[in-house]
């Protein structure tokens, strides 16, 4: 496998391509944003630093195929609008968790369907892997949506899983297998007539 850092992949509407220096304000604005984060699993930001240090510890991650994490750069103006993320991978059993943000002047346009499609594409196919997993707040039903979408299952909700701020909130548990995702692009393609 080539290292993370090179990997670049194309929608329609989007590029998905490694963080660089430049997108430390987008992501500040994103970060900072409490609508942004009222699902997140880590307080809001308040520095550039933080930009510039998640930017660094990615680089150096990805070129250890630690873990995959591209922004999503809109093609109409190559604004950096979000970032999705295949993480906690899990060679032996070929699992990832899955990961994504999206700047919210962006919500509700299916940005994030289309860059999760090309995400889980790559990581069915090219990764190999076996089992995608998603680990959100149940309130989320935004995200929630968007994984259905996807063909994703709610499988399980942990309670009080996590503490941000003092806010204690629950986790809902999302799984789609390789054998899920490969029914489901078999339906997309369109019948060939012979």
């Amino acid at each position: 496998m080539s290292a993370f850092e090179h990997i670049t992949l194309e929608t329609t509407r989007l590029h998905l391509r490694p963080l660089r220096g430049i997108d430390a304000p987008a992501l500040l604005e994103m970060h900072a944003d409490p609508v942004f984060t009222q699902y997140w699993s880590a307080a809001p930001w308040d520095s550039i630093e933080q930009a510039y240090s998640m930017i660094a510890r990615d680089a150096a991650a990805m070129a250890a195929d630690e873990y995959l994490r591209l922004g999503l750069e809109n093609k109409k103006d190559r604004a950096l609008i979000g970032t999705c993320t295949l993480f906690n991978l899990n060679q032996q059993c070929r699992r990832a968790e899955i990961g994504y943000g999206l700047d919210r002047q962006h919500w509700g346009q299916g940005y994030m369907n289309e860059a999760l499609l090309a995400l889980l594409t790559y990581g069915f196919g090219d990764m190999q892997l076996n089992r995608v997993e998603a680990d959100i707040d149940p309130d989320n039903l935004g995200s929630a949506r968007c994984l259905e979408r996807l063909g994703f299952i709610r499988e399980g909700l942990l309670r009080e899983r996590w503490i941000v701020e003092g806010k204690v909130s629950d986790t809902a548990l999302y799984g789609l297998l390789l054998s899920d995702w490969q029914k489901l692009q078999a339906q997309a393609m369109p019948a060939v007539s012979r």
